[in-house]
């Protein structure tokens, strides 16, 4: 048991004992730095049962204390917070009990059975700086939520068919010639993705073109020609004809290929993989149900609607008059096929705040069907990634490619390395797998330290620096103590008789934080907790190696100990990187 479980165990008995108050919940805090203490009892909430002072029910819970407990070494009162100092054979207990756990704060026993949604891109284009914040916050809370005890899916629903689809192979069709992949030496999904821009580029000019002739701008944008092709595409493709068909698989393949190697650089990955294409039509009888039941209404033209007038909302529709479905159609189908299918008791959907109104009525809509599981689902809105301008080069002008971001990350990493000198000795394939994890490890740590609800302005130089609430900071502390136990490694368990001074034991109070943070994290579905909490520890250690040695310590024992808490530290790094998707490497 930790150090504050353990006072809240006491703290608890004693408010018992004392005032014959048995309550639940009692609030320990970390002292703050201005006062005396390592941890802090809140009295107020007391107050109201026990009508005294909340200084005289921290004194009296103090004395008590003090009085009952060896392992309380002092105490002091501050209006309503009593402040408590423990002995400190209690912190290098602890830090001898877990120093050499790889696994210190991962739960084993399961949970929930949890499916994290993630990525969902559409083949027509390929991944962006937007879509990374996506599948980092998806993948970094997938493996938080595991930490925590839980059962965790991971699955994509990709958007494969539609209009805009037909639009890529459109264009491709008409102005390809043939080109592939191999051909183009283009990843498949960049291939694609430019003949969607040379499709709009054609459209646009078609429309100009019949304006000049005297369309009105809304009537030309409808009847501009390459725009009919694409359509009646659309038409032929849901009509099953098989060369469009043939010609829709051989180019989502290519995409898929892209997407993939985009993935593996990404270090993400996913259980399950759905297609839009084998999922579009699962919502229609569960409307049509909902029809018949009384719960959605049918207007003249045979539409189907969802009134959600009496909560605050508007009229959603479900079926269009012609019987096609739209794409809130799909997502009832979807969730109602996964709750049963993997009998889940949640659901999480990571998209940007763009879609908040689209949740909000699809949970909604579920819940009138009288789907009760509709309250246990969770859309994982985050906000959007901007660059200062002129930061970062794009691929089309005006998105910012996911491939490029990651490789010039990895060559501003590659450049610090070399002004550094640190990597000389080293073969160039490990120089490269160093650059890798620093420059992706970078990114990743700076979208990810920040509230997914928040905005963010992306600054690639920023992110690669050594110093601060970076990711490289945090990496190169953990190597650091790679080459501190690479010298000597910790022997044994240290006398529990020894002193601790102040870094020391600020240092194990951060460490025992751990679990709580991934308990906080999985809780508010927030990596930024667990990537704010890992720079915390980092700065306790720091300011231990700064100021104490650690190798040449005064006596063997503060060697041993400080050794131990370098390993400890060192495991609490590489685990809270992990939870993020981070690599650590061992020599930077």
């Amino acid at each position: 048991m930790n150090p504050k479980s353990l006072l809240k165990k006491i703290c608890t008995k004693a408010i018992e004992r004392i005032f014959g108050l048995e309550i639940d919940t009692i609030e320990i805090q970390k002292t703050k730095e201005e006062f005396e203490g390592d941890y802090t009892l809140v009295v107020f909430p007391l107050v109201k049962y026990l009508q005294q002072k909340p200084e005289q029910i921290a004194s009296t819970i103090g004395n008590s204390l003090l009085e009952e407990n060896e392992i309380i070494h002092t105490y002091n009162v501050v209006k309503g917070f009593l402040n408590i100092t423990l002995q400190d054979k209690l912190f290098i207990n602890f830090l001898n009990n877990n120093y050499s756990n790889p696994e210190f704060g991962i739960k084993k026993e399961l949970g929930n059975k949890i499916m994290v949604e993630y990525s969902s891109p559409n083949t027509n284009k390929p991944i962006h700086l937007g879509h990374i914040r996506n599948n980092l916050l998806g993948y970094s809370i997938s493996k938080i939520l595991k930490a925590a005890g839980n059962e965790v899916i991971t699955s994509q629903i990709i958007n494969d068919r539609g209009i805009h689809i037909c639009k890529s192979m459109l264009a491709w069709q008409k102005y390809g010639e043939g080109e592939t992949p191999e051909s183009s030496k283009l990843k498949g999904d960049h291939l694609v993705g430019k003949y969607y821009v040379i499709f709009d580029k054609e459209y646009q000019k078609q429309v100009n073109e019949l304006v000049t002739k005297g369309y009105e701008k809304e009537e030309a944008k409808k009847k501009a020609p390459i725009l009919l092709e694409a359509q009646e595409m659309l038409r032929k493709w849901e009509e099953g004809d098989t060369e469009i068909r043939e010609l829709w698989h051989t180019m989502n393949h290519w995409v898929y290929q892209g997407f993939e190697m985009t993935y593996k650089q990404l270090g993400v990955s996913f259980d399950i993989i759905q297609y839009e294409s084998n999922t579009y039509l699962l919502g229609k009888d569960i409307v049509e149900k909902g029809l018949e039941k009384g719960i959605l209404l049918q207007k003249e033209d045979g539409s189907i609607w969802a009134d959600l007038t009496e909560e605050g909302l508007d009229q959603k529709l479900l079926l269009r008059a012609d019987g096609t479905s739209v794409y809130m159609t799909q997502d009832l189908g979807t969730a109602v096929e996964r709750f049963a299918k993997y009998k889940l008791d949640q659901l999480i959907y990571t998209v940007g705040n763009e879609q908040d109104y689209h949740f909000q009525v699809l949970f909604l809509v579920l819940k009138k069907l009288g789907y009760t599981w509709a309250d246990h689902m969770y859309h994982l809105s985050y906000g959007m990634v901007d660059l200062p301008s002129g930061k970062m080069k794009s691929r089309e002008g005006t998105v910012v490619d996911a491939d490029e971001l990651m490789q010039e990350m990895i060559e501003t990493a590659e450049q610090i390395s070399i002004e550094r000198g640190k990597l000389e000795e080293f073969t160039q394939e490990e120089k490269s797998k160093i650059n890798e994890s620093v420059g992706l490890g970078a990114l990743k740590y700076y979208i990810l330290k920040v509230d997914p609800k928040k905005r963010i302005l992306f600054n690639p130089e920023e992110s690669v620096e050594f110093n601060g609430n970076t990711g490289p900071f945090i990496q190169y502390t953990y190597a650091r103590i790679q080459s501190i136990l690479r010298k000597e490694q910790p022997q044994d368990t240290v006398n529990n008789d020894n002193k601790l001074n102040e870094v020391e034991k600020k240092l194990i109070i951060q460490l025992s934080y751990f679990p709580e943070a991934i308990e906080k994290s999985a809780h508010d579905l927030n990596p930024s907790i667990i990537a704010n909490y890992v720079y915390e520890v980092v700065k306790e250690f720091n300011h231990l190696y700064q100021n104490y040695p650690i190798l040449n310590s005064e006596s063997i024992e503060q060697k041993h100990l400080r050794l131990e808490l370098a390993q400890f530290t060192g495991q609490v790094i590489v685990l809270s990187l992990y939870l993020l998707g981070i690599e650590s490497p061992n020599r930077m």
